[in-house]
Protein backbone atom coordinates (compact mmCIF):
# COMPACT_ATOMS: atom_id res chain seq x y z
CA UNK A 1 0.00 0.00 0.00
CA UNK A 2 3.18 2.57 0.72
CA UNK A 3 4.89 1.58 -1.89
CA UNK A 4 1.83 2.66 -4.05
CA UNK A 5 1.36 5.49 -2.69
CA UNK A 6 5.14 6.49 -2.34
CA UNK A 7 4.84 6.12 -6.30
CA UNK A 8 1.61 8.37 -6.79
CA UNK A 9 3.74 11.09 -4.81
CA UNK A 10 6.75 11.23 -6.75
CA UNK A 11 4.79 11.34 -10.11
CA UNK A 12 3.07 14.46 -8.51
CA UNK A 13 6.45 15.88 -7.91
CA UNK A 14 7.67 15.55 -10.98
CA UNK A 15 5.04 16.66 -13.05
CA UNK A 16 4.35 19.72 -10.85
CA UNK A 17 7.00 22.03 -11.77
CA UNK A 18 6.57 21.60 -15.23
CA UNK A 19 2.37 20.35 -16.17
CA UNK A 20 -0.14 22.56 -17.26
CA UNK A 21 -2.72 23.59 -14.07
CA UNK A 22 -5.69 21.35 -15.61
CA UNK A 23 -2.93 18.27 -15.75
CA UNK A 24 -1.32 19.49 -11.84
CA UNK A 25 -5.33 18.70 -10.93
CA UNK A 26 -5.98 15.72 -12.32
CA UNK A 27 -2.68 14.59 -11.06
CA UNK A 28 -3.42 15.71 -7.69
CA UNK A 29 -7.18 14.11 -7.51
CA UNK A 30 -5.18 11.15 -8.19
CA UNK A 31 -3.13 11.67 -5.37
CA UNK A 32 -6.29 12.44 -3.09
CA UNK A 33 -7.74 9.42 -4.30
CA UNK A 34 -5.11 6.57 -3.61
CA UNK A 35 -5.26 7.79 0.19
CA UNK A 36 -8.88 8.61 0.39
CA UNK A 37 -9.69 4.89 -0.69
CA UNK A 38 -6.38 3.37 0.42
CA UNK A 39 -9.06 0.85 2.36
CA UNK A 40 -9.69 -0.58 -1.30
CA UNK A 41 -6.14 -1.82 -1.37
CA UNK A 42 -6.27 -6.01 -0.62
CA UNK A 43 -3.59 -7.77 1.03
CA UNK A 44 -4.08 -11.58 1.41
CA UNK A 45 -3.76 -13.74 4.89
CA UNK A 46 -5.14 -16.51 6.48
CA UNK A 47 -7.99 -17.25 8.15
CA UNK A 48 -6.23 -17.20 11.34
CA UNK A 49 -4.27 -13.80 10.51
CA UNK A 50 -7.70 -12.19 10.17
CA UNK A 51 -8.73 -13.41 13.81
CA UNK A 52 -5.47 -11.95 15.19
CA UNK A 53 -5.29 -8.60 13.36
CA UNK A 54 -9.35 -7.98 14.33
CA UNK A 55 -8.88 -8.65 17.99
CA UNK A 56 -5.48 -6.45 17.91
CA UNK A 57 -6.78 -3.93 16.30
CA UNK A 58 -9.48 -3.71 18.85
CA UNK A 59 -7.09 -3.55 21.73
CA UNK A 60 -5.09 -1.19 20.55
CA UNK A 61 -8.59 0.97 20.08
CA UNK A 62 -10.12 -0.07 23.25
CA UNK A 63 -7.90 -0.74 26.57
CA UNK A 64 -11.16 -2.05 28.03
CA UNK A 65 -10.35 -5.41 25.68
CA UNK A 66 -8.61 -8.40 26.78
CA UNK A 67 -7.93 -12.16 25.45
CA UNK A 68 -8.25 -15.22 27.60
CA UNK A 69 -8.37 -18.78 27.07
CA UNK A 70 -5.93 -21.87 27.29
CA UNK A 71 -3.15 -21.60 25.74
CA UNK A 72 -3.63 -18.27 24.10
CA UNK A 73 -0.33 -16.52 25.52
CA UNK A 74 2.58 -18.58 25.98
CA UNK A 75 1.70 -20.36 22.93
CA UNK A 76 0.53 -17.81 20.49
CA UNK A 77 -3.31 -19.47 20.42
CA UNK A 78 -3.99 -23.52 19.76
CA UNK A 79 -4.63 -22.33 16.40
CA UNK A 80 -1.57 -19.37 16.29
CA UNK A 81 -4.86 -17.16 16.09
CA UNK A 82 -3.36 -14.76 18.85
CA UNK A 83 0.54 -14.76 17.65
CA UNK A 84 2.52 -12.24 19.01
CA UNK A 85 -0.73 -10.38 20.82
CA UNK A 86 1.17 -11.66 24.34
CA UNK A 87 4.32 -9.56 23.63
CA UNK A 88 2.18 -6.63 22.05
CA UNK A 89 -0.63 -6.00 25.30
CA UNK A 90 1.26 -8.18 28.23
CA UNK A 91 -0.05 -11.00 30.20
CA UNK A 92 -2.81 -8.52 31.84
CA UNK A 93 -4.62 -8.27 28.34
CA UNK A 94 -3.82 -11.68 27.17
CA UNK A 95 -4.14 -14.06 29.29
CA UNK A 96 -3.47 -18.06 29.78
CA UNK A 97 -6.14 -19.74 32.05
CA UNK A 98 -6.36 -23.37 33.37
CA UNK A 99 -8.33 -26.17 31.68
CA UNK A 100 -11.44 -24.96 33.57
CA UNK A 101 -14.01 -23.62 30.85
CA UNK A 102 -16.82 -22.91 33.67
CA UNK A 103 -14.37 -20.93 35.48
CA UNK A 104 -12.31 -18.19 33.34
CA UNK A 105 -16.41 -17.78 31.31
CA UNK A 106 -17.75 -16.85 35.04
CA UNK A 107 -14.57 -14.40 35.12
CA UNK A 108 -15.15 -13.16 31.70
CA UNK A 109 -18.38 -12.51 32.36
CA UNK A 110 -18.27 -10.75 35.81
CA UNK A 111 -15.36 -8.72 34.25
CA UNK A 112 -18.60 -7.04 31.89
CA UNK A 113 -19.95 -6.08 35.17
CA UNK A 114 -16.91 -3.57 35.94
CA UNK A 115 -16.46 -1.80 32.52
CA UNK A 116 -14.45 -4.65 30.51
CA UNK A 117 -15.04 -6.32 27.59
CA UNK A 118 -13.67 -10.03 26.92
CA UNK A 119 -12.48 -12.53 24.43
CA UNK A 120 -12.84 -15.70 25.44
CA UNK A 121 -11.25 -18.29 23.28
CA UNK A 122 -12.23 -22.10 23.71
CA UNK A 123 -9.98 -24.34 22.08
CA UNK A 124 -12.90 -25.74 20.24
CA UNK A 125 -16.82 -25.24 20.94
CA UNK A 126 -16.81 -28.51 22.10
CA UNK A 127 -15.23 -27.70 25.48
CA UNK A 128 -18.02 -25.14 26.07
CA UNK A 129 -20.33 -27.37 26.75
CA UNK A 130 -18.30 -27.49 30.27
CA UNK A 131 -18.59 -23.95 30.42
CA UNK A 132 -22.31 -23.43 28.64
CA UNK A 133 -24.02 -22.69 32.36
CA UNK A 134 -21.93 -19.11 32.50
CA UNK A 135 -23.17 -18.74 29.00
CA UNK A 136 -26.82 -19.55 28.79
CA UNK A 137 -27.45 -18.71 32.52
CA UNK A 138 -25.89 -15.30 33.19
CA UNK A 139 -24.07 -14.29 29.94
CA UNK A 140 -27.33 -13.97 27.95
CA UNK A 141 -29.96 -12.76 30.94
CA UNK A 142 -27.86 -10.52 32.73
CA UNK A 143 -29.62 -7.68 30.60
CA UNK A 144 -32.43 -8.56 31.69
CA UNK A 145 -32.14 -9.66 34.74
CA UNK A 146 -30.81 -6.85 35.98
CA UNK A 147 -33.56 -4.20 34.45
CA UNK A 148 -31.18 -3.19 31.91
CA UNK A 149 -28.54 -2.08 34.76
CA UNK A 150 -25.50 -4.05 33.58
CA UNK A 151 -24.42 -4.98 29.50
CA UNK A 152 -22.77 -8.02 29.32
CA UNK A 153 -20.29 -7.05 25.80
CA UNK A 154 -18.57 -10.38 25.30
CA UNK A 155 -17.01 -12.59 22.06
CA UNK A 156 -16.79 -16.26 23.13
CA UNK A 157 -15.06 -17.34 20.12
CA UNK A 158 -13.47 -20.57 18.81
CA UNK A 159 -13.89 -23.47 16.36
CA UNK A 160 -16.99 -25.71 16.06
CA UNK A 161 -17.96 -28.82 14.01
CA UNK A 162 -16.08 -31.18 12.28
CA UNK A 163 -12.38 -30.84 11.53
CA UNK A 164 -11.29 -34.38 10.19
CA UNK A 165 -10.76 -37.51 12.82
CA UNK A 166 -11.37 -36.17 15.80
CA UNK A 167 -14.27 -38.34 16.71
CA UNK A 168 -17.42 -37.95 18.87
CA UNK A 169 -16.63 -35.65 21.48
CA UNK A 170 -14.72 -33.08 19.17
CA UNK A 171 -17.27 -32.48 16.03
CA UNK A 172 -20.12 -31.30 16.68
CA UNK A 173 -21.91 -28.38 15.83
CA UNK A 174 -23.93 -26.27 18.84
CA UNK A 175 -24.73 -22.95 16.26
CA UNK A 176 -28.36 -23.91 17.03
CA UNK A 177 -27.92 -24.47 20.79
CA UNK A 178 -26.98 -21.28 21.04
CA UNK A 179 -29.23 -19.16 18.79
CA UNK A 180 -32.46 -20.86 20.69
CA UNK A 181 -31.51 -18.67 23.08
CA UNK A 182 -32.41 -15.23 23.94
CA UNK A 183 -29.49 -12.95 24.44
CA UNK A 184 -27.33 -14.44 22.25
CA UNK A 185 -25.99 -13.45 18.73
CA UNK A 186 -24.23 -16.17 16.70
CA UNK A 187 -21.64 -15.21 14.17
CA UNK A 188 -20.02 -18.32 11.66
CA UNK A 189 -17.90 -16.61 9.53
CA UNK A 190 -16.14 -18.64 6.30
CA UNK A 191 -13.64 -16.70 4.83
CA UNK A 192 -10.97 -14.11 5.97
CA UNK A 193 -12.58 -10.97 5.04
CA UNK A 194 -15.89 -11.58 6.73
CA UNK A 195 -14.41 -13.67 9.40
CA UNK A 196 -11.83 -10.14 10.17
CA UNK A 197 -15.23 -7.73 9.90
CA UNK A 198 -17.41 -9.68 11.97
CA UNK A 199 -15.28 -10.37 14.74
CA UNK A 200 -14.30 -6.57 14.97
CA UNK A 201 -18.27 -5.83 15.17
CA UNK A 202 -18.46 -8.53 17.43
CA UNK A 203 -16.05 -6.87 20.28
CA UNK A 204 -17.42 -3.51 19.89
CA UNK A 205 -21.29 -5.28 20.37
CA UNK A 206 -22.61 -4.62 23.68
CA UNK A 207 -24.15 -8.27 24.35
CA UNK A 208 -22.69 -11.49 24.24
CA UNK A 209 -21.74 -13.03 20.48
CA UNK A 210 -20.51 -16.73 20.02
CA UNK A 211 -18.12 -16.29 17.18
CA UNK A 212 -17.91 -19.72 15.60
CA UNK A 213 -14.81 -20.55 13.39
CA UNK A 214 -13.35 -24.01 12.16
CA UNK A 215 -9.99 -25.63 12.44
CA UNK A 216 -9.97 -26.43 8.75
CA UNK A 217 -10.68 -22.98 8.17
CA UNK A 218 -7.54 -21.47 9.99
CA UNK A 219 -5.16 -21.87 6.99
CA UNK A 220 -7.41 -20.43 4.19
CA UNK A 221 -6.40 -17.44 2.76
CA UNK A 222 -8.66 -14.52 1.24
CA UNK A 223 -8.36 -10.65 0.81
CA UNK A 224 -9.23 -7.90 2.98
CA UNK A 225 -8.81 -4.43 2.88
CA UNK A 226 -5.10 -3.13 4.12
CA UNK A 227 -7.21 -0.33 6.10
CA UNK A 228 -10.13 -0.05 9.00
CA UNK A 229 -13.76 -2.05 8.15
CA UNK A 230 -16.10 -3.55 10.14
CA UNK A 231 -18.90 -5.42 8.90
CA UNK A 232 -22.73 -5.37 10.12
CA UNK A 233 -23.65 -8.00 12.03
CA UNK A 234 -27.32 -9.76 10.80
CA UNK A 235 -26.31 -9.11 7.47
CA UNK A 236 -26.00 -12.08 5.00
CA UNK A 237 -24.39 -11.53 1.94
CA UNK A 238 -25.15 -13.23 -1.89
CA UNK A 239 -21.95 -14.78 -2.27
CA UNK A 240 -22.90 -15.61 -6.32
CA UNK A 241 -25.73 -14.38 -8.17
CA UNK A 242 -27.90 -17.12 -9.90
CA UNK A 243 -31.85 -17.63 -11.39
CA UNK A 244 -32.99 -21.16 -10.95
CA UNK A 245 -31.94 -22.24 -7.50
CA UNK A 246 -31.23 -20.95 -4.24
CA UNK A 247 -28.69 -22.52 -1.89
CA UNK A 248 -28.37 -21.32 1.53
CA UNK A 249 -25.17 -21.98 4.07
CA UNK A 250 -22.80 -20.61 6.50
CA UNK A 251 -19.31 -21.67 7.72
CA UNK A 252 -16.65 -24.07 5.88
CA UNK A 253 -19.27 -26.42 4.66
CA UNK A 254 -20.50 -23.67 2.16
CA UNK A 255 -17.42 -24.74 -0.07
CA UNK A 256 -19.18 -27.82 -0.84
CA UNK A 257 -21.55 -25.54 -2.07
CA UNK A 258 -19.64 -23.53 -4.53
CA UNK A 259 -18.02 -27.08 -5.85
CA UNK A 260 -21.58 -27.96 -6.81
CA UNK A 261 -22.78 -24.93 -8.30
CA UNK A 262 -19.45 -24.76 -10.36
CA UNK A 263 -20.55 -28.17 -11.46
CA UNK A 264 -24.10 -27.73 -12.27
CA UNK A 265 -23.47 -24.27 -14.36
CA UNK A 266 -21.81 -26.36 -16.79
CA UNK A 267 -25.21 -28.58 -17.54
CA UNK A 268 -27.03 -24.96 -17.37
CA UNK A 269 -28.64 -24.53 -13.80
CA UNK A 270 -27.46 -20.89 -12.37
CA UNK A 271 -27.25 -21.38 -8.81
CA UNK A 272 -27.82 -18.19 -6.06
CA UNK A 273 -25.71 -18.73 -2.94
CA UNK A 274 -26.09 -16.90 0.26
CA UNK A 275 -23.75 -17.22 2.72
CA UNK A 276 -25.55 -16.13 6.14
CA UNK A 277 -22.60 -15.07 7.81
CA UNK A 278 -24.65 -14.54 11.23
CA UNK A 279 -27.21 -17.14 12.31
CA UNK A 280 -28.86 -14.85 14.93
CA UNK A 281 -29.68 -12.27 14.32
CA UNK A 282 -31.15 -14.15 10.47
CA UNK A 283 -31.16 -12.04 7.86
CA UNK A 284 -34.67 -13.22 6.81
CA UNK A 285 -35.17 -10.54 4.12
CA UNK A 286 -32.26 -11.87 2.52
CA UNK A 287 -33.40 -15.16 1.76
CA UNK A 288 -37.01 -14.72 1.53
CA UNK A 289 -36.13 -12.10 -1.43
CA UNK A 290 -33.95 -14.71 -3.41
CA UNK A 291 -36.24 -17.63 -3.42
CA UNK A 292 -38.94 -15.12 -4.20
CA UNK A 293 -36.60 -14.66 -7.29
CA UNK A 294 -35.30 -18.45 -7.52
CA UNK A 295 -38.52 -20.01 -6.13
CA UNK A 296 -36.66 -23.29 -5.13
CA UNK A 297 -34.90 -23.44 -1.72
CA UNK A 298 -31.91 -26.37 -0.71
CA UNK A 299 -30.26 -25.42 3.00
CA UNK A 300 -26.68 -26.93 3.81
CA UNK A 301 -25.66 -26.99 6.96
CA UNK A 302 -23.07 -29.08 9.05
CA UNK A 303 -25.44 -29.78 11.80
CA UNK A 304 -27.62 -32.88 13.05
CA UNK A 305 -30.97 -32.83 11.03
CA UNK A 306 -33.13 -32.50 14.04
CA UNK A 307 -34.22 -28.98 14.88
CA UNK A 308 -31.46 -27.51 13.39
CA UNK A 309 -30.84 -23.80 11.17
CA UNK A 310 -32.15 -25.59 8.02
CA UNK A 311 -35.48 -26.28 10.46
CA UNK A 312 -35.62 -22.82 10.95
CA UNK A 313 -35.48 -21.17 7.66
CA UNK A 314 -37.65 -24.21 6.11
CA UNK A 315 -40.13 -22.94 8.38
CA UNK A 316 -39.89 -18.83 7.75
CA UNK A 317 -39.71 -19.92 4.03
CA UNK A 318 -43.35 -21.99 3.92
CA UNK A 319 -45.02 -19.22 6.17
CA UNK A 320 -43.83 -16.18 4.43
CA UNK A 321 -42.81 -16.87 0.97
CA UNK A 322 -44.95 -20.30 0.15
CA UNK A 323 -47.16 -19.54 -2.70
CA UNK A 324 -43.72 -18.43 -4.42
CA UNK A 325 -42.20 -22.29 -4.27
CA UNK A 326 -42.11 -24.52 -7.09
CA UNK A 327 -40.93 -27.40 -5.35
CA UNK A 328 -40.44 -28.38 -1.56
CA UNK A 329 -37.41 -27.16 0.10
CA UNK A 330 -34.87 -29.88 0.85
CA UNK A 331 -31.74 -29.52 3.62
CA UNK A 332 -28.79 -31.16 3.67
CA UNK A 333 -27.36 -32.29 7.01
CA UNK A 334 -24.96 -34.66 8.57
CA UNK A 335 -26.30 -38.50 9.81
CA UNK A 336 -28.33 -38.41 12.74
CA UNK A 337 -25.78 -40.00 14.67
CA UNK A 338 -22.50 -38.98 16.57
CA UNK A 339 -19.72 -38.46 14.47
CA UNK A 340 -17.74 -41.06 13.44
CA UNK A 341 -14.19 -41.84 13.53
CA UNK A 342 -13.41 -44.12 10.80
CA UNK A 343 -12.63 -42.20 7.56
CA UNK A 344 -15.17 -44.54 5.63
CA UNK A 345 -17.99 -43.44 7.77
CA UNK A 346 -16.95 -40.24 8.07
CA UNK A 347 -17.12 -39.78 4.79
CA UNK A 348 -20.86 -40.92 4.44
CA UNK A 349 -22.15 -38.67 7.88
CA UNK A 350 -20.71 -35.62 6.69
CA UNK A 351 -22.46 -33.79 3.32
CA UNK A 352 -20.91 -32.88 0.51
CA UNK A 353 -20.75 -31.28 -2.80
CA UNK A 354 -22.34 -33.96 -4.74
CA UNK A 355 -25.31 -34.01 -1.87
CA UNK A 356 -25.65 -30.68 -3.35
CA UNK A 357 -26.12 -31.34 -6.83
CA UNK A 358 -28.55 -34.47 -6.11
CA UNK A 359 -31.08 -31.83 -4.05
CA UNK A 360 -30.34 -28.96 -7.12
CA UNK A 361 -31.81 -31.47 -9.21
CA UNK A 362 -34.15 -32.81 -6.93
CA UNK A 363 -36.05 -29.43 -6.79
CA UNK A 364 -35.50 -28.76 -10.30
CA UNK A 365 -37.16 -31.61 -11.23
CA UNK A 366 -34.56 -33.29 -13.26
Amino acid sequence: MYEVNYFILNIYYACITNLNNSFKQSILFIVIFAFRFKTHLMKTIQFREAICEAMSEEMRRDESVYLMGEEVAEYNGAYKASKGMLDEFGAKRVIDTPIAELGFAGIAIGSTMTGNRPIVEYMTFNFSLVGIDQIINNAAKIRQMSGGQFKCPIVFRGPTASAGQLGATHSQAFENWFANTPGLKVVVPSNPYDAKGLLKAAIRDDDPVIFMESEQMYGDKGEVPEGEYVLPIGVAEIKREGTDVTIVSFGKIIKEAYKAADELEKEGISCEIIDLRTVKPMDRKAILESVKKTNRLVILEEAWPFGNVATEITYLVQSEAFDYLDAPVIKINTADTPAPYSPVLLKEWLPDYTEVIKAVKKVMYK
